[in-house]
This record gives structure tokens, sequence and C-alpha cells, in this order.
């Protein structure tokens, strides 16, 4: 049962991108800009840093894959996946140095992996060592490893974990729905924690820090929602998840005995800025931390509303103190 008595966030558009363009995931950069991937257009965006003004994103970059998830291992050096996922499947890893790069300036992408022919659909992806990418693999009901090579110019790829909850139901829900799908690495609690859209499920497994493998049993944190990306405050003990094709964004406890209720902070009821929410990152200014995050929408691509699409946008969320029935 959601619970609307709390506070709703404060959204303000930020950037917005042309009609059905299905932005899927994001990264803020150390002066706040972000890089933005346009899945369907097999593009990667970039946003500069502003607070409140509207500003226009910039083209960077066209893949011959669907762009995915971006990662940050070095400072300004960005991994980037991309997925056919609707084809032959064939999926990258691309490195993407931006330590000299200036607005108007081409980037240079590097093809550093190819993965195995097992991978059908990447998704997101997150840190979870220093050098150590997992990528969830929607189609596959698995999680991949990555390994970077200590210079950046290769790396190795295996299947770190495969369960039942990261499935999907191939053929029987239309339109097809991604089983895993966003992840998250809650390096204080020593906790992967992940989405499956199609199973409605927010999970959890412990990480071994050290070897950086998955230890002892899964566990539901949460279920019931289409889940799609979210972003942890560990300092809180909660993560603010996009529902994506419910247009909401929920704020669920990291500990699997506090959500007995739910708490929507934006989009109950519906927003017209947030139709189709799929990523969200924090804000990386200091004191926003838990405070401020950036959430992309796709307008409605991926399930318009009844009316039609809306355009697709990046938001800047300033959200309410989580509710202390869910801390942790």
């Amino acid at each position: 049962m959601a619970n609307n008595t709390i506070p709703q966030a404060t959204l303000t558009t930020i950037a917005v991108f042309p009609e059905k363009y299905f932005l899927e995931n994001l990264i803020v950069r150390a002066d706040n800009s972000v890089l933005v991937t346009a899945m369907n257009r097999k593009e990667l965006w970039y946003v500069p840093p502003t607070d409140q003004d509207r500003v226009e994103p910039v083209l960077l970059y066209t893949f011959e894959q669907m762009t995915m998830s971006l990662n940050e291992i070095e400072p300004d050096v960005f991994y980037l996946f991309t997925s056919n996922v609707y084809s032959d499947h064939k999926s990258s890893l691309h490195r993407i140095d931006m330590r000299n790069w200036s607005m108007g300036e081409a980037i240079h992408p590097k093809t550093i992996l190819n993965l195995p022919e097992q991978a059908i659909a990447l998704n997101g992806s997150c840190l979870v060592g220093p050098r150590t990418i997992l990528v969830a693999d929607s189609s596959a009901s698995l999680i991949w490893r990555v390994d970077v090579a200590e210079n950046g110019e290769s790396a190795s790829a295996r299947t770190w974990l495969r369960h039942e909850s990261m499935g999907n139901y191939p053929g029987q829900m239309k339109p097809e729905q991604p089983g895993v799908n966003g992840i998250r690495y809650a390096s204080k609690l020593g906790y992967i924690y992940y989405t499956a859209t199609a199973k409605k499920v927010f999970m959890r497994v412990k990480v071994d820090p050290a070897t950086c493998e998955a230890v002892g049993e899964l566990e539901h944190v949460d279920a019931g929602r289409m889940a799609d990306d979210f972003c942890i405050d560990e300092d809180a003990g909660v993560a603010y998840v996009t529902t994506h094709r419910e247009n909401t964004l929920d704020c669920v406890s990291l500990n699997p005995a506090k959500n007995s209720n739910r708490f929507i902070v934006a989009g109950d009821p519906l927003n017209e800025e947030l139709v189709g929410p799929s990523g969200a990152a924090w804000s990386r200014k200091p004191g926003e931390y838990g405070r401020i995050a950036f959430v992309l929408t796709d307008g409605g691509t991926a399930s318009p509303l009844p009316d039609g699409f809306r355009t697709a946008k990046l938001l800047r969320a300033e959200l309410p103190a989580a509710p202390e029935a869910l801390r942790s």
C-alpha cells in the first residue's frame, strides 16, 4: 500500500530531448555535468552543469550498438556498455577518456572488450571493486563480472551470478519486460542490490570485499513494482527507485524488514514531468548526496500515456528526507 502523506520531491527540468528518445542511463561527472545514454538512438549525450536553469544537451557520439550504462573507474575516464538488445545481441565495453576534453571537441571511444556470445541484453552496471564492474543481463537471467586491466586497454568477462529472480517472461508480456535491470553496490553495507522488472522484485546479496564475489543467500528487499534503476543513500539506509512504466519515484528501505509500506516521493498522482523515469544518480556537489538526484525520463517511449508521448528529459530532483519508518 502506498503512503503518500510524506512530502513530495521538487522536480526541475534541466534538459529536454526529442520525443521518443529512450534515455536509459546517466553518470554525473565531478563538475556536476551529466553523461546520458539514449539507448534507442545508440547515442551518448553531454548535459552541461546547472543548478536550476534549463540547458541544451550536446550529442557526443553515435555507436554501432545500443548505449546502455556507464562507470567511472579513474577520474573522468568512463567505461560504457553497449548492447544490441533486440537484434544480434552483440555487446561491448568502450573506454572514453575525457580528462582533457572541452565542450565542442570530439570524443574518441575505444572498444576494449566484446562480451561472450552468451550475453544477450546488457543493462545497468556498477563498480564493485576498484577495476571490477558488474553488469546486468536482462535476458540471460544473470549478472556478468567484468575486470578491467590496470592500463584500461583491455578487460575480461565471466558470469558473476545467475538466479531465477533475474529472469523475465519471454513472449508472455507485451511489451517485453527486462529481467535483472538496475544494479548498485552499497559498499558500507556490503551488499549488491538489483531490480528485476518483469518479476517485480528488488533483491540483494552479500559481497566479499576481498574477492568481489557473491556470498550467502539472495534476499528479497521489496516486491510488487516494475522497478528499473535506482540510487542508494547509505547514510539513511534507503534507495530511490524509478518505476519507469509506472511513472513514479519510490523510496525503499535497504533493510528488507522495513518495507511493509510503500512510500512514493514523486508521480502519485501522475506528474507530467515524470513520464517514464528510467535512471537516477546523485549530484556530486558537496552536501547534496542523499538530497539532490538527477533523474532521466523517456517521456513514455517504453509505455506511453493514453494521450500519447511526452518529450524525454533530464530532471533535477530535490528529495524529501527519507521516512523514519524506512531508515536503517
